[in-house]
């Protein structure tokens, strides 16, 4: 049976209480069975998802943007270098059945939008898109989470509901 994949994007220069949150998302990732993916480097949200999914046992898809794994997180297991730059937000949120957002920048936000207009379902955690979006969350496609647990619930919702 085909495990779910659970994107994860976030910033790359998040803050501590931030990368806490990422990492506790990580391990809850992990104990549901599912793989993540995330960006692949070694900081902020990218790091931090990654290492607390492997301390819970988990399977982590890094995808680089870079032209070698030089920057890669110690965490991945697949390390997936692409050398397209931000470019690479496309195969993140095409191979992710659900993504999760953590506060972030404009790579974020466009990981976000990306996933939206490709038809993912997308999980904000800890913060807000703005007005823009408003449509995609009277959809139901766009949903927010304060906690990661409350964010691996309605993923685990939404991969069992799959309606987009």
């Amino acid at each position: 049976m085909r495990r779910a994949v659970v994107g994860v994007m976030g910033g790359g220069d998040a803050d501590p209480g931030v990368c806490r949150m990422a990492r506790e998302l990580g391990s809850l990732i992990a104990a549901r069975g599912w793989v993540l993916l995330n960006g692949g480097r070694n900081t902020g949200v990218m790091a931090a998802s990654a290492r607390g999914a492997k301390e819970a046992g988990g399977t982590v898809i890094g995808v680089l943007p870079d032209r070698d794994a030089s920057a890669a997180s110690p965490d991945l297991d697949y390390a997936i270098v692409t050398g397209l730059g931000d470019a690479r937000n496309v195969i993140n949120v095409l191979s992710s059945d659900v993504v999760i957002a953590c506060p972030g920048g404009a790579g974020t936000l466009s990981e976000v939008a990306l996933a939206l207009k490709s038809g993912k379902p997308v999980i904000l955690l800890g913060f807000d898109a703005g007005p823009a979006l408003e449509p995609y969350r009277t959809s139901g496609q766009l949903r927010s989470a304060d906690s990661p647990a409350e964010a691996v619930a309605l993923a685990a919702h939404l991969l069992d509901h799959p309606c987009f």
